[in-house]
This record gives C-alpha cells, structure tokens and sequence, in this order.
C-alpha cells in the first residue's frame, strides 16, 4: 500500500440487497474520504474469499482505487458484503458519520 493513501470502507452488495443491479455487474461502492465523492469499481475478488469478521462478511486485504473527483489514491479496507435490506441499515448504522443520541 502506498504511504500517500487514504483509507476508506466499500460495500460490495449481494443477494436482495443487490436487486436493482445488473447480475453480471459486480462492484465496490465507496465513499472518497477527502471529497465525499461516491465511486465504484468493479470487484475483482471472487464471495468465496471473504471472511466472517465483526458481524459482517469482509474482506479485510481490500482493494487499491482512485477517487475520479479529486484523484486521490485511496485503499478500500475492509470491503463488506450486505445481502439483504436488514444487513443494509444494520452497515448504515454501524458506519454513520454523524450519531445522534438516542433517548431511554
């Protein structure tokens, strides 16, 4: 990994949670750390090498990618899979930026 990188986490979707996607399209969404711009690449890992780690399937190696607004280089670590709508809010509240007290 390059010292000038930025790390930032990518979801790969799968199974329900990837329904309104073409079946041969398989990529890595993620979100650029220093612009905020939202990019994808394709993914170039098969399921079948990912691990089971803190809840969510990930693939901790991750993958090197380019942000395409502010051509940062940018290390893509870890990527999750989310298979359905409950694991898709359950990865939006584990990774919220901005947490909001809940009342007892």
């Amino acid at each position: 990994m390059s010292r000038h990188s930025q790390e930032t986490v990518g979801v790969r979707y799968t199974g329900w949670a990837a329904l309104d996607r073409d079946p041969q399209e398989d990529s890595v969404e993620f979100d650029c750390p220093r612009c905020g711009q939202h990019g994808f690449k394709s993914a170039r890992r098969d399921r079948n090498e990912y691990h089971f780690t803190d809840g969510f399937l990930q693939d901790m190696q991750g993958e090197m990618s380019a942000c395409r607004k502010c051509r940062t280089t940018l290390h893509i670590a870890p990527i999750v899979l989310v298979h359905d709508q409950h694991e898709r809010r359950r990865f939006a509240a584990v990774f919220a930026t901005d947490l909001t007290p809940i009342p007892n």
